[in-house]
């Protein structure tokens, strides 16, 4: 029988990094076996609702994410068997009909904003990071992608801000903190942080290629 993956965990608020620490720990590991699944690829499919209602889901809220999916695909991949990752339509707010087949590989990154809120999320995790990143850095670089990236207004991103992300990741986000068995201040611009990541993946994976 093959070898249990490696799965990392790495949770943060809006904006904080949680990116490039997987793109960094990604670009040690791709010429080993590496996977990325990210969280937001699993909110709920909402074509059940009409446009207007989609638009009041409060996407930084657990319920806005289809978790027992996101566990089920994990555990698929960790026995070794291929998934087909959902595609979110960020324009329709909905899942798209689209999906991304996925082969099981050596090392499982789960990135997103609440992969450590839920206790079975994180049972199947080896290594757990938290990214930490101060929030007023984190509302500016929210601010640069939405206006670059999705076409909004300042306006609508402090409304948004103020009325959900913030108060969010207070409730939600910021207590999954103590889960975590790392915390990576400043995200991809931590360079140790991401070298101890890199040595404790290489040791598990080195301890399970000999047991």
């Amino acid at each position: 029988m093959a070898n249990r993956p490696v799965v990392i965990g790495i949770a943060g608020g809006s904006c904080s990094g949680k990116t490039s620490v997987t793109r960094a720990i990604y670009e040690v590991f791709k010429d080993h076996s590496v996977v990325v699944i990210e969280q937001d690829y699993y909110y709920k499919d909402q074509g059940h609702m009409s446009f207007e209602e989609r638009l009041q889901t409060n996407y930084d809220h657990p319920l806005a994410f289809d978790t027992e999916l996101l566990i089920e695909h994990i555990h698929t991949l960790i026995e070794r068997q291929p998934i087909d990752k959902p595609v979110y339509d960020y324009v329709q707010h909905t899942r798209a009909s689209d999906v991304i087949h996925v082969a099981p590989k050596d090392v499982i990154i789960v990135e997103g904003m609440l992969v450590l809120e839920d206790e079975r999320l994180r049972d199947l995790m080896d290594i757990k990071l938290f990214v930490d990143t101060d929030a007023d850095l984190r509302i500016i670089r929210r601010m640069q992608r939405d206006i670059k990236e999705r076409g909004r207004t300042t306006e609508s991103i402090i409304e948004q801000y103020l009325t959900t992300v913030r108060p969010m990741h207070n409730m939600f986000i910021e207590p999954t903190k103590r889960y975590a068995d790392v915390i990576v201040p400043e995200g991809g611009d931590n360079g140790v942080a991401i070298d101890l990541m890199v040595t404790k993946i290489k040791t598990i994976l080195e301890t399970e290629s000999n047991v």
